[in-house]
């Protein structure tokens, strides 16, 4: 992870507005769906690598317990205004936390800015020490950023060089973002011995139309939300979004 520039980043861009576009919500809207598929009255909720807190905030204030670790000081500022208990912290070092002391962890952001396979494997075997029960984590995806910033913004020939004979985004050292297949997803899955419970294509097509859908009036968007939602379990259109959300169970 080039941590530095992360925090660079971060520092200039605030998440919680994001999040209040119609095309950035449909995101944080399927999140939400399932986790209240799987949350249940008195459960303790840690959310790793929080952002601004908009996920901690959402379950807060419906009554659960939720403790937050973000690694970006600007971002805990915005988590601390919301009265969310919080920590700074990398969500490869969860050592302050004792074993199965969550019944759900939250591991949203961590994985699309982990560069290498092995810090993930070490995010997501923290996440299960500290799991009782299930893990929540999104990814970003690897045919998402070869068709939407590599084709349709037509970057692809200047990043040909960070990209293999098959398409597939080399990461380094310089990436703010690491992107994934599904292969890789069970491969992480598999490595720390978790098992699936689900997994959703989380904004579905949403990225690729977002200036239409940002237009579109409420009663069209809520149609939209409802097509989306009836459509993300779907497996011939995993990895055809943006975001993956993977929910794993010890």
């Amino acid at each position: 992870m080039n941590e530095k520039e992360l925090i660079e980043y971060y520092n200039k861009h605030n998440e919680d507005k994001r999040l209040l576009t119609k095309h950035a919500n449909i995101e944080f809207i399927t999140a939400l769906k399932y986790i209240h598929e799987y949350i249940k009255e008195g459960n303790t909720i840690l959310d790793v690598g929080a952002g601004t807190g908009a996920y901690s905030k959402v379950l807060q204030d419906e009554g659960y317990d939720v403790t937050a670790v973000e690694l970006v000081k600007h971002n805990l500022r915005y988590i601390e205004d919301k009265g969310i208990k919080c920590y700074q912290g990398n969500a490869i070092n969860l050592s302050r936390f004792k074993d199965n002391s969550f019944d759900i962890v939250l591991l949203f952001g961590p994985m699309y800015h982990l560069l290498s396979m092995e810090d993930k494997i070490k995010a997501l075997e923290e996440a299960k020490r500290v799991s009782k029960k299930y893990i929540f984590i999104s990814y970003c995806m690897n045919e998402f950023a070869i068709i939407y910033h590599g084709f349709m913004d037509g970057y692809i020939k200047d990043d040909i060089k960070n990209i293999d004979d098959n398409f597939k985004i080399l990461n380094d050292n310089d990436n703010l973002y690491s992107y994934v297949r599904i292969e890789d997803i069970n491969y992480l899955k598999d490595t720390c011995n978790l098992k699936r419970v689900k997994i959703i294509n989380q904004d579905g097509p949403t990225e690729y139309i977002k200036n239409i859908v940002n237009k579109m009036d409420n009663d069209t968007y809520q149609l939209f939300i409802k097509y989306h939602l009836s459509t993300c379990e779907r497996p011939e259109l995993l990895g055809t979004g943006r975001h993956i959300l993977d929910i794993l169970e010890k």
